[in-house]
């Protein structure tokens, strides 16, 4: 019979499974993270639990803050735990490896009551208020850039009097509280999947202070410091059956566990005003510039989810490790990540790109974790403009290859149709979903129209090199399929001279 997860019970779970070795009644909170889903659990708290197992960082346990409605579940569920849950690897051989993570020490629920996170944030013993809200959450405005003042949340929140009801209200109202009690302000530190993520949180953040009280944006600007990082660990939704799993294979019962790859990498900028967790001692790369890891990560490792995803899910595929155990589309990959992606990229200190872009492969293929590619292709219309684009933009200046970027732009056009090769309809799952998908189907009359929005394409649509090479790769994706394409694309890259 499984043992339910808390705190009293940790002694009586099966030997196989390793739990905190520290004594968490010693822990105190010095870290708020807003957005404990998934990936935090696999990554941050992660890696705070390697450092209180070895008996540093006991001033750094995390409070979470849950903010929108579905939040409550994670909050009921972990503070019902004691804070306590399962991450388990799943390793590529099929083994699984079971670990109780103790960093978190309790739940929020702001909604409840907003003051109580405020005034934790204010207190003394907070050195860093860190972030996983999602591309979306930092409010950036797709067409402009600048900050989405409009949002609802936020309007209520600059009301006068208001009780903030978002992320960006109740950390700036504590930055606030802090100015006025002479306390250092906390480092804001994002974990988002971002390019510049912590710049990002800087110029949002300020843009709303600015709005609600200029004092505070000044103060911000001049005090406050958000270091940039890049993050990666590939972590699936949690499903029933790992629920399960946990419950029958290694006796625990646990009612929301973090299921993820072996795989783990966080490399942060060293830029903190109120001291930090020794993160360097748990297997995170500190550096000054955290630029060429986060171009790196962006160009090969997101690039590469999407360069597979849309001829994948066309081919028939559905998981990315089915179409990484498919030659064909490995090689495919590869020479994007050769030829054109790692073409952009500057010096990436300590990094073999070779075996990095190979290791990308291996991870890929992972049978264990069973990523999805209708998770891969959501979202393509925030993806491929930041992550893509900017790859096919910089070898047209600089005269390096494109056709493969061009095929992947093609086959998300293609996908966007809305049926696979099978006429089996896809679910356009994306922000922009309508747009999108007009803009496919008037490639019937059009072959050019997918490509005619700026605010996904920029001027691509005037390029006659990048042009000739995208209705190329749609005509072979509507005439012979996917497959074929890429056996024609093989074919040529097999040529003398090529």
């Amino acid at each position: 019979m499984a043992v339910r997860l808390l705190q009293s019970t940790l002694a009586e779970l099966p030997e196989q499974v390793a739990r905190p070795t520290y004594d968490r009644a010693k822990l105190t909170t010095g870290i708020v993270h807003f957005g404990v889903g998934g990936f935090h659990r696999a990554h941050e708290a992660m890696y705070l639990d390697r450092l209180m197992n070895d008996g540093e960082a006991f001033d750094s346990a995390i409070t979470g803050v849950g903010v929108l409605p579905h939040d409550k579940r994670i909050v009921d569920t972990l503070n019902a735990q004691d804070g306590l849950y399962t991450l388990v690897l799943k390793h590529p051989d099929g083994t699984r490896e079971p670990r109780v993570i103790g960093s978190i020490q309790k739940m929020l629920f702001a909604p409840d009551d907003p003051d109580a996170v405020i005034d934790l944030m204010a207190s003394p013993e907070v050195k860093i208020v860190s972030l996983t809200i999602t591309e979306g959450g930092y409010l950036v405005n797709q067409v402009t850039g600048e900050f989405e003042a409009s949002n609802p949340g936020i309007q209520h929140d600059l009301a006068d009097g208001a009780s903030p009801q978002t992320a960006f209200g109740l950390i700036v109202e504590a930055i606030r509280r802090r100015r006025d009690a002479g306390l250092t302000p906390f480092t804001v530190m994002s974990c988002d999947n971002l390019p510049g993520n912590g710049e990002i949180a800087r110029r949002m953040m300020t843009a709303y202070a600015e709005l609600k009280d200029p004092s505070v944006a000044q103060y911000m600007r001049d005090h406050v410091v958000f270091p940039n990082s890049m993050v990666d660990r590939i972590t699936p939704v949690t499903a029933p059956e790992d629920i399960a799993e946990l419950a029958d294979t290694f006796g625990v019962e646990d009612g929301w566990p973090v299921v993820c790859e072996p795989f783990a990498q966080w490399v942060l900028q060293d830029e903190f005003t109120n001291g930090r967790p020794p993160f360097e001692d748990a297997g995170v790369q500190i550096v000054d510039d955290v630029e060429p890891y986060e171009l790196m990560k962006l160009r090969l490792l997101n690039c590469g989810h999407q360069t597979l995803c849309y001829v994948g899910y066309l081919a028939g595929y559905r998981y990315a490790h089915e179409v990484c155990s498919d030659p064909l589309f490995v090689d495919f990959l590869l020479g994007y990540m050769e030829k054109e992606g790692s073409a952009t990229l500057p010096e990436v200190p300590g990094v073999d790109l070779d075996a990095y872009r190979h290791e990308l492969i291996a991870r890929f293929a992972n049978p264990e974790v069973r990523d999805t590619l209708a998770r891969l292709c959501m979202e393509s219309s925030d993806r491929i403009p930041k992550w893509l684009v900017p790859v096919v933009k910089h070898n047209l200046a600089h005269g390096g290859e494109i056709d493969r970027s061009a095929l992947v732009i093609a086959s998300w056009a293609r996908y966007a149709e809305g049926a696979d090769e099978q006429g089996d309809p896809i679910d356009v799952n994306d922000r922009a979903k309508e747009a999108v998908m007009a803009a496919a189907a008037a490639q019937q009359d059009d072959k050019l129209a997918f490509l005619r929005n700026p605010d996904f394409f920029g001027d691509l649509v005037d390029d006659e090199r990048f042009t000739t090479a995208y209705v190329a790769a749609l005509d072979s994706l509507h005439e012979v399929g996917a497959r074929a394409t890429l056996e024609a694309r093989a074919a040529q890259d097999a040529r003398p001279g090529a």
